[in-house]
Parts: structure tokens; C-alpha cells; sequence
């Protein structure tokens, strides 16, 4: 049996429906109910909910033997686990936004809003520009057009919401998309199995 760590919301829904059409189909996982775990003994699988962020920890911890993540996920907490494959899917990409007339002026410290500390100062590190980060956890938008921050760095999917509020991409700093991620333990002693999952995956992509 392999268990599998499923992201809350609409990129662990894209995932299981890849899972599913890839030969790992759950039928209670469609059931309207509180269950927290569903497995399908037939095809050797048992899937459970987290929240996005806690996918890796549940991974690398070992409670779940491959879990679908973000790739923003694991390079902000850079958990100890294989990443095995890009899924294609949840595609975006992290950016640097701010106001639409932005303009650095290189000699103050740039102040940077985030839901990702790690990503903005290795990012702004790589070229060699003083920042302060701010971490936020929510309405990342916000900081900017209330002078909290110059720039924000978040993730960006279509734009609209940055547009709305007069916001804009200033620089790509690198694309996002769901990746299945293993415990290293589990993909000694679950090889075959694990190998299996990720060969049909790559089949369907």
C-alpha cells in the first residue's frame, strides 16, 4: 500500500484526477463525508488530505510514502525528500510585482513583501541587492498599495488580480508546477511500487 499526501483544494483535486486516470482511482475519495483517509486495497493506494504547505512535512516525516507538492513549497522549506516528477499541472510562476510605474532605486534598501522569505533573499542575494523582508501571510497585494513595502514577491497565475489593483509582474523569478515528491525511505523499501506510480504518471502526462 502506498500512501499519498493530496493537497487541499483545487490543485489536489487536478492531482488525484492525474492519479486516477494513471491506474490509482479512489472512488471514497469522491464520497461526501468526513473521512480523513480512503484507500483502494485493488490498486494498492491510500490517499489523504493536507493543507498545501504541510504535504512535504507529512513526506518527509514519513507518514506518507509520496505526497504532490508545489514547486514553491519545496524550494521555500527545502524538505530532505526525492522530487520524482514534474506533473504539469497547477503551472504559474513566482514574481516579483509592484506598482505598474515601478522603479528601483538601487541606493535604499528595497522592501519586499512575502508569503516566501527564503525564495525573495535568495533571490535578491543572487544579485546582491539589499532588502528588508516583510513576511505576510495573506493579501500579499495589499502591502504595496498601502506602503507597507515596494514590491511583493508571490505567486502569479493569470495576473488579474495584480491588474485589478493596478499591480504588475516585474520579473519571473522561476515557473511553478505540482511535482510528486517521495520519502527516501519509503523509495528504498517501496521501490517498485513507488517506481510503478511515477512511470504511469509519466505515461499520462
Amino acid at each position: 500500500m502506498i500512501n499519498v499526501a493530496l493537497p487541499k483544494g483545487r490543485l489536489g483535486e487536478k492531482a488525484y484526477e492525474t492519479l486516477a486516470a494513471a491506474g490509482y482511482d479512489c472512488p471514497a475519495i469522491l464520497e461526501k463525508n468526513r473521512k480523513l483517509t480512503f484507500e483502494n486495497a485493488a490498486n494498492g493506494v491510500r490517499y489523504f488530505w493536507v493543507k498545501p504547505s504541510d504535504v512535504s512535512i507529512y513526506v518527509e516525516r514519513g507518514a506518507a510514502d509520496v505526497g504532490i507538492a508545489g514547486k514553491d513549497i519545496l524550494l521555500e522549506y527545502s524538505p530532505d525528500v526525492y522530487e520524482l516528477l514534474d506533473l504539469k499541472i497547477g503551472a504559474c510562476r513566482m514574481c516579483v510585482a509592484g506598482p505598474e510605474d515601478f522603479y528601483d532605486e538601487t541606493d535604499r534598501t528595497l522592501r519586499v513583501a512575502t508569503k516566501f522569505p527564503h525564495i525573495a533573499a535568495g533571490y535578491y542575494e543572487s544579485k546582491s541587492r539589499d532588502i528588508d523582508i516583510i513576511h505576510l501571510n495573506g493579501s500579499i497585494e495589499l502591502a504595496p498599495i498601502l506602503g507597507l513595502s515596494d514590491v511583493i514577491v508571490d505567486i502569479v497565475e493569470t495576473g488579474k488580480t495584480l491588474a485589478e489593483n493596478h499591480l504588475a509582474p516585474l520579473e519571473t523569478i522561476v515557473d511553478i508546477s505540482a511535482r510528486l515528491i517521495s520519502n527516501k525511505v519509503s523509495y528504498q523499501f517501496k521501490y517498485q511500487e513507488i517506481l510503478r506510480m511515477r512511470q504511469a504518471l509519466e505515461r499520462n502526462l
